[in-house]
């Protein structure tokens, strides 16, 4: 059997975990609390599996679909009283990097916000490297449609030999033209690192308030979103690209749809759909068996 070797790229054929052990600390964006978290090897077919290493003792949580129990804002896993938050812009930088195993420990309820993009996270696992291990990577091959909807929103998966991603916003704010709220793109690694991971997380203020009266937000700032007012973007230095809010909606669900366990071979097509209608479609997959196949 072949053993575990650093290399520089992943290869599309072998599942891979990090090489060396990383930490970064950051603000949690909606409980506002500073987060340690750390980056650690795991076996073949480990998955991602988050780790409250601040409970006693500590409670591993598998980043999996049917875990999500809270999807307003962010994708919440559960397992018994033990909560992750924020998980989706992690795992995306995950499935951009080629990361399939690891362990991560955070010391509180939240992976920390950092930019929010996935940006930071695809630099920590640059700096943790990459090494191959001895397990074949398996995919999930979409063979027939799968759609869920909820009013005027859908999300689907539609067959395809390659990830591709058909996704449109609709804001209707003046800081958001027509031409700037649909994304269309083959999603292969380096189109992800490229094009979609330094897109950040955004929100209105005029809705700040509010969202803090619920205990949402707390360490919401303009170092971590774009914000926008009624009329245009407030942060300073503008939007990193034209499309930057329909490009971290699609960042969104690439990590949402990394919570089936696998990379998909299909294509992801979306109008309007968040956290709630993304693992409603995962679920359907699942529920679905001859829809997809391993590949």
């Amino acid at each position: 059997m072949p053993s575990e070797e650093t290399v520089l790229a992943p290869t599309k054929d072998q599942q891979h975990t990090v090489a060396n052990v990383v930490s970064t600390t950051g603000v949690a964006l909606h409980s506002g609390l500073r987060v340690k978290l750390t980056l650690k090897p795991a076996p073949v077919d480990h998955g991602i599996v988050f780790r409250r290493s601040d409970l006693s003792p500590p409670v591993d949580v598998p980043a999996k679909a049917e875990l999500v129990k809270e999807t307003r804002l962010a994708t919440t896993l559960v397992v018994d009283d033990a909560k992750v938050q924020t998980v989706e812009h992690f795992l995306a930088a995950c499935v951009g990097c080629g990361l399939d195993n690891a362990l991560v420990e955070i010391d509180n309820i939240e992976v920390p916000i950092m930019d929010g993009s996935s940006a930071p996270f695809v630099f920590l696992i640059e700096e943790a490297g990459l090494v191959a291990q001895a397990s074949a990577r398996k995919y999930i091959e979409v063979i027939a449609p799968i759609r869920v909807e909820s009013g005027d929103k859908f999300a689907e998966l539609l067959p395809s030999q390659q990830f591709q991603v058909d996704f449109t916003i609709d804001f209707a704010h003046p800081a958001i033209p027509d031409e700037h709220c649909r994304v269309t793109m083959d999603l292969a690694p380096d189109a992800f690192l490229e094009h979609i991971s330094r897109a950040r997380t955004f929100g209105f203020s005029f809705e700040a308030d509010m969202l803090r009266a619920i205990g949402l937000a707390q360490g919401g700032s303009m170092e971590n979103a774009v914000v926008l007012d009624e009329y245009k973007v407030l942060n300073r230095e503008g939007l990193r690209f034209a499309d930057e809010l329909a490009r971290h909606k699609v960042l969104d669900a690439v990590g949402d749809l990394f919570l089936l366990g696998y990379r998909v071979k299909a294509k992801y097509h979306a109008f309007k759909s968040g956290h709630d209608l993304n693992n409603k479609l995962c679920r359907a997959l699942m529920a679905s068996p001859d829809s997809w196949r391993w590949a």
